[in-house]
């Protein structure tokens, strides 16, 4: 997806351009990027002292509210979506919106997964800041994404088991000797695992960049937002 047409089709640019009300299949472009990234919303939450429900409450409102605004919003020429969001966050835990969680209730905006609280206390560090824990549990949802993309892909073209066999390794390499080991088990050659290994990596880069490239307006905005994913999972943030 690197054609200028190509992110003129993306949820964010048209929110971007102010047309999600007008464009075809776009009348909810904001709430469905907010309802898929609710996850480092929490994130951002908890790791401001709010407990578990209440965290989930405050998600909930927040992407309610945000989902409303489609078609009304304006953000920053350039913004790109994980900056929209974390800046309107700031505001909303800014203003009153204790009585607005109470009277809201379930709003239906966003239905918190049921690993939630599990993948945050996994996956945010004792040592970060709520922006830290948002930034990382951002990445961290990209990645997610792809990988149950790259995961069906595996399904749906018979190659499930290999896929489960190296889906740890995708990230790191295996320890010398994991492959035969892998191999024997799936009757599988292990020079035929490395060659797909490879391959599942570059899939991953790949469906990762599609992901992303839905949150940002342009090729070169693209690259950087690859970028920063990188430096935010190596933990610079």
């Amino acid at each position: 997806m690197d054609s200028k047409d190509s992110f003129a089709a993306t949820r964010w640019s048209v929110v971007l351009q102010g047309t999600a009300g007008r464009a075809a299949g776009g009348a909810d472009a904001l709430g469905e990027l907010a309802r898929r990234f609710g996850y480092p919303v929490y994130a951002y939450v908890r790791r401001c002292g709010h407990a578990p429900a209440i965290a989930q409450d405050i998600t909930r409102l927040f992407l309610h509210e945000t989902a409303k605004q489609t078609g009304c919003v304006r953000p920053a020429t350039g913004q790109h979506l994980r900056d929209f969001l974390l800046e309107r966050l700031h505001r909303f835990l800014g203003a009153d919106w204790r009585a607005e969680v109470e009277a809201a209730g379930d709003s239906g905006a966003w239905a918190p997964p049921a690993d939630l609280e599990v993948r945050y206390q996994h996956d945010v560090g004792a040592g970060l800041s709520p922006e830290q824990a948002y930034q990382r549990a951002f990445a961290l949802e990209v990645i997610a994404r792809a990988l149950q993309r790259l995961q069906a892909e595996a399904a749906q073209t018979g190659h499930l088991p290999m896929f489960e066999a190296l889906r740890e390794f995708i990230a790191r390499d295996p320890p010398p000797g994991m492959l035969d080991g892998i191999g024997q088990r799936i009757k599988v050659a292990p020079l035929a695992l490395l060659v797909a290994l490879k391959r599942l990596r570059q899939r991953l880069r790949e469906l990762t960049a599609h992901e992303l490239a839905d949150t940002v307006a342009s090729s070169s905005a693209l690259d950087a937002e690859m970028a920063a994913l990188h430096t935010i999972l190596r933990g610079r943030s």
